[in-house]
């Protein structure tokens, strides 16, 4: 086995691990920074449960048939992850969803995006055992997210969208197990 495919299988576990930790429910605390305009930052609080997915289960086969991917069991691992978010000021409805995620190589694959409805990928890295780092572009649109495990109670996670090059949007997460 080369030096570069045993990195890969160690970048994999790691963020393999890095999501079986993630698993449970989740009290998340959000505000999103609107960069190019003089606003109030919106608040979010969201409930969030995170299931761990196994190779070969139905969900992530799904997952691998929406991308296309010539083996329907390539997916190593992923989560499914559920929320409600209620907005702070009555701006908006509560929201409900749900998305998949799947690792495979440096590639962490999405049923949906964060603005999309289609299915999407990011690169990811691991800095380090309790931070994964995503970079996804679709739709002219960059995100580019950091999730770092605190310990196993809490977490941080942001977000910076950026168009033309140009940063927008960040938001900022607090989340902590419930």
């Amino acid at each position: 086995m080369t030096s570069i495919s045993i990195a890969q299988l160690s970048t994999e576990a790691l963020a393999l691990d890095f999501l079986h930790s993630s698993e449970g429910n989740w009290k998340s605390q959000r505000r999103y920074y609107t960069l190019k305009q003089e606003t109030e930052p919106q608040e979010v609080v969201s409930y969030i449960t995170i299931r761990n997915l196994v190779q070969g289960c139905p969900e992530l086969i799904k997952l691998a048939n929406l991308h296309d991917l010539e083996d329907e069991n390539a997916i190593l691992g992923g989560s499914i992850v559920t929320w409600e978010s209620n907005y702070i000021k009555p701006s908006r409805q509560p929201l409900k969803g749900s998305t998949i995620f799947g690792i495979l190589g440096d590639i962490l694959y999405r049923d949906k995006g964060f603005a999309t409805d289609k299915p999407v990928t990011a690169i990811y890295s691991m800095t380090n055992p309790n931070t994964l780092c995503l970079r996804t572009e679709y739709g002219g649109s960059v995100f580019e997210e950091e999730i770092k495990m605190i310990n196993q109670q809490y977490r941080t996670r942001q977000t910076i969208i950026s168009r033309a090059g140009e940063e927008i949007m960040v938001t900022q997460y607090l989340e902590n197990r419930i």
